[in-house]
C-alpha cells in the first residue's frame, strides 16, 4: 500500500499538543493494549493515557480538533471490526480505531504507523511490523468506480490488513484525485474477527 505525497507543514501547526499523531508523545514502558479487555479496564487505560488525554465526559470515544481541517479520534468499541454485527460481543472490547483527518499536512501510512507506536507502545507496534499481510487493496485492475461517482474528489481507498501474534491490524487511507490523502485510520482488533473483516473487504 503506497502512501500519499508529502505536504509542507503549516507554520501555525499545533496538532502535536492535541495528540493528532503529528508529534505524538511516546509512552514509557510496556503498554497493555485494549482489545480483549472489559469496558471498565479500557476506560481506566484511556483516562490514564498521556497522549489521549480525554476531555470531561469522554470515556471510550475521544475527539480532538486543532481546526476544522485537522481532527483526531480514538474509539474503543465492543462491536466487531467492519460492518456492525448484531451478534453477541462477549462483553469485551473487540475493536480500537485511530482516525486522523488532516487537510493541511495529509495522512500517510507512516503517520498511521507512528500513531500505533505512540498509543500502544513498542511491543504492539513490533507485533504489527512483524505481522503477516492478509489482504491489500485496491486491485489495480478493478478500481471501485461507484465510490468515484459518489465522491468525485476521491480517487481510491487504499488499505491493508495484517495478522500478528497478538492482534490483527487494518490500516486505510483515502486518496483524492491529486494523489493527496487527507484522511486515514488504523484499527487494532481481535484476531478472531479477522475472517469477518476479510470477507467483507473482498466482497465489496
Amino acid at each position: 500500500m503506497r502512501s500519499a505525497g508529502k505536504r509542507h507543514k503549516h507554520p501555525a501547526q499545533i496538532t502535536s499538543s492535541l495528540g493528532m499523531g503529528i508529534s505524538l508523545l511516546l509512552i514509557a514502558g510496556q503498554v497493555q493494549a485494549l482489545p480483549g479487555q472489559s469496558p471498565d479496564e479500557a476506560e481506566a487505560w484511556i483516562q490514564a493515557h498521556p497522549t489521549l488525554r480525554p476531555g470531561s465526559g469522554e470515556k471510550l470515544l475521544i475527539r480532538k480538533s486543532a481546526t476544522p481541517a485537522q481532527r483526531f479520534q480514538f474509539r474503543s468499541s465492543l462491536l466487531q471490526v467492519g460492518r456492525g454485527s448484531p451478534g453477541p460481543t462477549g462483553g469485551i472490547i473487540r475493536t480500537e480505531e485511530i482516525s486522523i483527518y488532516d487537510m493541511i499536512n495529509g495522512v500517510t501510512v507512516a503517520r498511521l504507523q507512528e500513531a500505533l507506536r505512540s498509543i500502544y507502545g513498542a511491543v504492539i507496534y513490533q507485533d504489527y511490523i512483524n505481522a503477516r499481510v492478509v489482504y491489500r487493496y485496491p486491485d489495480r485492475t478493478n478500481v471501485n468506480q461507484a465510490v468515484n461517482q459518489k465522491t468525485p474528489l476521491l480517487a481510491e481507498i487504499q488499505g491493508e490488513v495484517r495478522e500478528g501474534d497478538r492482534y490483527a491490524y487494518w490500516l486505510e487511507v483515502a486518496i483524492n484525485n491529486n494523489g493527496f490523502a487527507y484522511t486515514g485510520r488504523a484499527t487494532v482488533f481481535l484476531k478472531s474477527d479477522l475472517p469477518k473483516l476479510e470477507t467483507e473487504l473482498r466482497g465489496r
